[in-house]
């Protein structure tokens, strides 16, 4: 499992797999409350969750470890 965050947009990509690669997900189902939506494939697997709110939603010691995606590229060091 793999947790991207975007502080920014205050979103959360929960990768059940490893990757999803481009076309995989064929399904996108809203959840019922309207707090995320569920990408399948074509088999019915559930491959991640993109997670709306996700600081009132996941602890933060898992926010805290998640790859931030809201930063750009750092600076190559010297």
């Amino acid at each position: 499992m793999r947790v991207e965050y975007d502080a920014s947009a205050d979103m959360a990509y929960i990768y059940l797999v490893d990757t999803i690669g481009p076309g995989e997900a064929v399904r996108q189902v809203p959840a019922e409350d309207h707090t995320a939506i569920l990408d399948y494939d074509s088999h019915g697997r559930l491959l991640g969750i993109e997670l709306f709110s996700a600081r009132r939603r996941l602890h933060p010691a898992l926010l805290s470890t998640a790859e931030r995606i809201d930063r750009g590229p750092r600076p190559p060091t010297r």
